[in-house]
């Protein structure tokens, strides 16, 4: 069994959520509150979690909404409290752990909320959390590894919180929890895990350590062909242990940074009403914005074709575009519900958007416009 200690203690394999008891013990926690979604627990992961952990946790929230709200956050901690919890397991996709770490920083910082926010220089205030346990059921955004989360304000910002302070100390990454997991949302997490691979190889900032680990999470998911296996058969136990590895691997990159199709995907994703996904939403733009970086960082370009198994001076947009027909994501951001309306608000709050410094290439509102307009199809 791998254990693994980069950014945290992770404990990597299949059936390692048997360690759990142990690991909850290792963090001087006895008083765990979960925080789940509706999908974990009609899929019975939930009880699972609830058997290996052979004790009755000071509190459930079972209710985390995509894309999860400061309202949310905040209801959710006044909960954690009132159980008397000293500790929190994130269990699921990235809005469990985003949920998880608000929840966290909430209970033991105060509000409000926004004070903490990373482009209001808000990261110097976030202290040491809470002991957060994260259990990921999805192999996608590698929150339990990430510095990061991101909430919808109450203000119809999508923000993004970051400090070390906000990488789970612990993690439990068993791959068998991944099994259920229906094809297309295989398909949108893998995508997710895959463009947090690209995005941070290309971010200028100089971090070789985390730039080649991002190259090996794409090798895995594309040249080796992880993705499409994990895809084509949820069964392949293989696959999903390697997918949850790129997806692992993706978080530990993104530590170099993110770039515009982030800065675009929160923008969207900031639209509750519209329920999107962020990995859907990474899918589409990426071949966008590939195709705009293109020239920006050729040496880097050579080496993800390598990554990706491409032939030499391959078009890399066209290519994540036959993977996303391939794999059965929507081509089109109207094909997901997005309508030329809500271009103006996406283009003004990807511009503000933590990502958007991050772009191999800068990025202008006109940019952005023309963007939105291609993809949007």
């Amino acid at each position: 069994m791998p254990v693994l200690t980069f950014m945290n203690t992770c404990f990597f394999d299949n059936g390692v959520l048997e360690r759990l008891p142990k690991v909850l013990g290792r963090s001087g926690a006895s008083k765990p509150f979960i925080i789940t979604d509706p999908g974990i627990k009609a899929v019975g992961i939930l009880d699972r979690v609830l058997e290996a952990l052979q004790a009755e946790p000071a509190g459930i929230f079972s209710d985390t909404v995509a894309n999860p709200t400061e309202d949310q956050v905040i209801e959710v901690t006044d909960l954690y409290k009132q159980a008397g919890a000293d500790s929190i397991i994130a269990l699921g996709g990235g809005s469990s752990m985003d949920l998880s770490k608000a929840v966290g920083l909430l209970a033991s910082h105060g509000g409000p909320l926004e004070k903490y926010a990373a482009m209001s220089d808000g990261s110097k205030h976030i202290k040491k959390l809470p002991p957060v346990i994260a259990i990921p059921t999805t192999a996608g955004t590698g929150s339990e590894v990430s510095v990061g989360m991101i909430v919808t304000m109450n203000n119809g910002r999508k923000e993004t919180f970051a400090s070390p302070n906000l990488i789970p100390p612990i993690a439990i990454c068993d791959p068998e929890l991944t099994l259920g997991l229906p094809k297309m949302m295989t398909a949108a997490t893998g995508m997710d895990a895959v463009t947090h691979c690209i995005e941070a190889v290309l971010v200028p900032s100089s971090n070789p350590p985390a730039e080649g680990i991002g190259y090996d999470g794409l090798t895995r998911a594309i040249r080796d062909g992880w993705l499409r296996r994990a895809v084509a058969d949820g069964s392949d136990l293989e696959a999903r242990w390697n997918m949850m590895m790129a997806s692992y691997e993706g978080a530990l990159a993104f530590v170099k940074g993110l770039g515009s199709v982030h800065a675009l995907s929160h923008a969207a994703g900031r639209l509750h009403e519209k329920k999107l996904h962020h990995g859907t939403l990474n899918a589409i733009f990426l071949p966008h914005l590939l195709r705009f970086n293109d020239g920006a960082a050729d040496k880097k370009y050579e080496r993800l074709r390598f990554a990706m198994g491409l032939a030499e001076g391959a078009d890399l947009a066209d290519a994540i575009e036959r993977l996303n027909d391939e794999i059965g994501i929507p081509q089109t951001l109207k094909e997901i519900g997005l309508e030329a309306s809500d271009g103006p608000g996406i283009v003004e709050n990807a511009l503000a958007d933590l990502a958007h410094a991050g772009n191999a290439r800068e990025a202008t509102q006109a940019d952005y416009e023309k963007i939105y307009e291609t993809a949007l199809g």
